[in-house]
């Protein structure tokens, strides 16, 4: 193994260059000077981001633990713009008093969750999954408990450090049953062996339940909610996003590569699961007044909707699982950037606090209908492609009862989408949110988001390039 070898990990190793300078240039500021990292950091991350793109190589390294391919340098560079975004929404946050002396701490907490990520959605053989897997969530607690001095965040740090600790251990559990029955833990070897045999069926229920736990499926979704609002907003739009497009990226290439040789029996399992996320999903968003909680639960409704792609068991399915979680990047990052922007400098993030908000900020307004319009799948933006693409690769494996339920919950999540258009654009409110503008960072994050919800609701070519890396996983 030569140096240039090394180069097959590149995001790993220079976002693990970045996070060491930051801890170098922090050590040597004073504590007056801490905002300047800021824009090093944005600097450093653009850079990071646009090397991503670059032709790069591909392979094999530790002897199968970690792979490297066109598709999975695809997924991270999907999460390094999601990243990106979050960065820029960040700004007026990390510069209130409250955070000004501990800015670095959250992009070094943030960075190492997504080497964790990266590492976990390259991995080729479940040790380095699930080493992968707890980088990215010991960080991510830490980040939920951020703003420590607040009761609520400390309480979503330790809510959602305990139910990662159970749901690491059910899996780990599932993982000891797989390496007890097949002999190997290399993806390869266990696709080769594994079987309906009961124990080793009993190890998938458990591998699958972990993995339910990080995308909020039900019933594994209860800690969402609370921590969603506890947690503070860009970490919340962090964990919605950029956290629940990893574990989906990695739970696809597991289903389809590994156990393949059952795949009767998940996707009997996927199926009623992905009508009790939707469901359950929707009916509680129509309840929520904070804007936070409303948020996650329209998340957990969307990793329903994920599920479909999964169904499909084909490269339509694939595909269309990793084009919507480009397209939900962009829009759930709208919507999050827009409750960031007014949070910041209001503190309000009920969803009454916005009546009227389209008289005062209109800018802001439009852009968070854009964001309920993607979120809903409403033509012509990027939302309804992802979804109708989703609802293609269900159907093409003939799951139309399971279509025609998704089509009803889309229809009942207009509903709740449109409690916030009607607040802004209808409701009336004596004292609405005065006028105020954000700073040019958060302005550029969001209208980065307005950009992808147009531009990937039009450029086709998006998603036939995804459809092209995905032939070489899918194997049924």
């Amino acid at each position: 193994m030569s140096i240039y070898d090394f180069l097959t990990m590149r995001h790993e190793l220079l976002l693990t260059l970045i996070a060491i300078l930051v801890l170098i240039i922090d050590l040597n500021l004073k504590p007056s000077q801490k905002h300047y990292i800021i824009p090093i950091v944005q600097v450093l991350f653009l850079l990071h981001v646009v090397i991503g793109f670059l032709p790069g190589n591909e392979g094999v390294m530790f002897g199968g633990m970690y792979r490297s391919s066109a598709l999975t340098i695809i997924m991270k560079n999907i999460l390094n713009v999601g990243v990106l975004i979050i960065l820029f929404q960040s700004v007026t946050w990390l510069k209130s008093p409250d955070n000004r002396e501990k800015i670095s701490e959250y992009f070094i907490l943030l960075f190492s969750t997504l080497i964790g990520m990266y590492f976990m959605i390259s991995s080729g053989d479940f040790l380095m999954f699930y080493l992968g897997l707890e980088i990215a969530t010991i960080p991510m607690a830490a980040l939920a408990a951020y703003t420590h001095h607040q009761t609520r965040s400390a309480e979503a740090g330790i809510k959602l450090i305990l139910s990662s600790a159970l749901s690491s251990g059910v899996l780990l559990f599932g993982l000891s049953f797989i390496y007890g029955t097949t002999g190997s833990l290399y993806f390869d070897q266990v696709a080769e062996v594994y079987s309906n045999s009961s124990l080793q069926i009993l190890a998938f229920i458990f591998f699958f339940a972990g993995m339910a736990f990080k995308i909020s499926l039900v019933p594994f979704h209860l800690w969402t909610a609370d921590v969603y609002e506890g947690a503070p907003v860009n970490v919340t739009s962090y964990l919605s996003v950029i956290s629940k497009g990893a574990a989906s990226f990695i739970l696809i290439i597991i289903l389809f590569t590994v156990f393949h040789s059952i795949a009767y029996l998940w996707k009997d399992m996927i199926y009623l699961i992905a009508i009790l996320t939707m469901t359950v999903g929707n009916l509680f968003a129509m309840r929520q007044k904070n804007m936070k909680r409303f948020l996650a639960f329209s998340s957990i409704a969307q990793a329903g909707f994920i599920l479909l792609g999964i169904l499909g068991g084909n490269v339509t399915g694939m595909t269309s699982v990793i084009y919507f979680v480009l397209v939900y990047i962009f829009s759930n990052l709208g919507a999050f950037g827009v409750v960031s922007a007014i949070l910041a400098v209001t503190g309000k993030e009920s969803m009454d606090d916005y009546d009227g908000l389209y008289a005062t900020n209109p800018k802001l307004s439009l852009l968070m209908t854009l964001s309920m319009f993607s979120l809903a799948g409403i033509p012509p933006v990027a939302g309804f492609f992802g979804k109708f693409f989703l609802f293609t690769a269900a159907a093409s494996a003939g799951y139309y009862w399971l279509v025609l339920i998704a089509v009803l919950n889309a229809t009942i999540s207009l509903y709740y989408y449109l409690l916030v258009v009607k607040a802004m654009f209808i409701n009336k409110n004596e004292t609405p949110i005065a006028y105020f503008k954000s700073d040019l960072p958060t302005r550029i994050g969001l209208l980065a988001c307005v950009l992808g919800i147009f531009v990937l609701g039009f450029w086709s070519q998006i998603y036939e390039i995804i459809s092209s890396l995905s032939f070489g996983i899918v194997n049924f």
